[in-house]
């Protein structure tokens, strides 16, 4: 297989809408309060194309099967960038590369400027954890910011 990662272009916005609607209720995040709610799952590529923001999506043989991206923190200072919608269908999983995707984010968050990187996660999502973990992030005892993903139960925030 060929994998690749590279930045979300506008054909990708129904395969990375898929992949949110998937992947979320998988882990039980289906409900509200949950990113599988926010508007910007329909058009991720105009949502990551605004300036300070950038979505990376992995692929497989040319099939979109991942990604993940940074974007200012809603309601934050202007140095925290927030890491988001990072999901991976289950084929995906185990070959790096959420790794890979995780370390293009935050190059990416590095060369806009950004100082901090927060993201929010729920309990069910334990691989996700370990990976944020093992690049460095740290554990928080609540939200930052105001992204209204008021069903997140665990918040991590990294020193870029």
């Amino acid at each position: 297989m060929n994998f690749g990662i590279r930045l979300i272009q506008s054909a990708d916005n129904i395969a990375v809408a898929n992949i949110i609607r998937v992947v979320m209720p998988e882990f039980g995040a289906g409900g509200a309060g949950f990113a599988i709610h926010d508007r910007e799952v329909d058009d991720m590529h105009t949502a990551y194309t605004s300036p300070r923001t950038a979505y990376y999506v992995c692929e497989a043989d040319g099939k979109i099967i991942g990604g993940g991206g940074i974007g200012p923190l809603a309601g934050g200072d202007a140095d925290y960038c927030e890491l988001k919608k990072m999901y991976f269908l289950p084929e995906a999983r185990g070959l790096g590369l959420g790794q890979k995707a995780l370390d293009a984010c935050l190059q990416a968050a590095k060369a806009k400027g950004y100082r901090y990187c927060y993201l929010e996660t729920f309990n069910s999502m334990r691989l996700a954890m370990k990976l944020y973990e093992k690049a460095g992030f740290k554990k928080i005892d609540g939200p930052l910011g105001n992204t209204g993903h008021f069903a997140c139960d665990r918040f991590y925030l990294l020193s870029l």
